[in-house]
């Protein structure tokens, strides 16, 4: 209401964003309790995934609200419309201190997930938002320069499109089962062919379950059947120190290369 009241794009935008937090953040409160859920035969690993798609829905959403913006300043640029200051400054200053107080609450903290991110990202976005918002009321007010609106709304866009896409790029990555960025699985591999027996390590896999489990899978060739035990236990050790915790590792005596051609990696 404030920003058609006042005519104002920016506050429209930050109402566009507000808008949409309210349906992510409810999303994300609702994935961090669903989420808890105990497995079941055919869901073994449970809905840990569920806050993944949150995170990936959340950075999605906010780049189609910034399309819009972005879209909108552009036809304010073409034909600028008159914008009261005054009214703009009092509800913009009324949005930034109840956004400050919810990014206190979200501050992020060690070990928050994806979807813990994702949900403060939405309000970090509001408060930059904001934060433009009273600057360019303030132009405004001052100066009577209603192109001040829409620029504060481009320039505080495009610093949203940058985490959110950072945000949707990494939940992708976890949704596409890629290797976290902060593991080399040629690294993971030499680590564990430097184990005393193993002679041939393939088929090794990396991947991200959820914010903070990390999974690998792997078949090592070990000749010798007495070392198997020991082979199993270094390397649970061995892959330790990557920060990788669920592992699940194939020995065998000899290479199952012709049973398996198309899953070798």
């Amino acid at each position: 209401m404030g920003g058609i009241l006042a005519n104002s794009l920016a506050l429209l935008a930050d109402a566009g964003h507000m808008f949409t937090d309210v349906g992510a953040l409810a999303l994300s409160l609702f994935v961090a309790w669903y989420a808890q859920q105990p497995s079941n035969a055919r869901k073994t690993y449970g809905y840990l995934r569920l806050e993944i798609l949150a995170a990936f829905v959340n950075g999605a959403t906010l780049l189609l609200v910034s399309a819009w913006i972005l879209y909108e300043a552009v036809q304010r640029f073409r034909t600028p419309e008159a914008t009261e200051g005054g009214l703009m400054l009092a509800v913009a200053v009324v949005g930034l201190a109840a956004n400050l107080v919810s990014a206190w609450i979200l501050r992020p903290r060690d070990g928050d997930s994806i979807n813990m991110r994702g949900a403060y990202l939405h309000i970090i976005g509001d408060v930059l938002g904001l934060l433009g918002t009273v600057v360019a009321a303030v132009i405004i007010r001052q100066t009577g320069w209603t192109l001040a609106d829409p620029i504060v709304s481009v320039v505080m866009t495009v610093l949203i499109v940058k985490s959110s896409w950072a945000l949707v790029k990494e939940s992708l990555d976890i949704l596409m089962e890629a290797a976290p960025a902060h593991i080399s699985c040629d690294d993971v591999r030499v680590a564990l062919k430097k184990i005393p027996g193993v002679t041939e390590v393939h088929d090794l896999h990396v991947w991200t379950l959820t914010s903070g489990v990390v999974a690998m899978s792997a078949h090592a060739v070990v000749p010798e059947s007495e070392r198997h035990q020991a082979v199993l236990e270094a390397a649970h050790s061995t892959v330790a120190r990557f920060g990788i915790h669920h592992v699940t590792v194939q020995l065998e005596r000899d290479p199952l290369r012709d049973r398996e051609q198309h899953l070798h990696a």
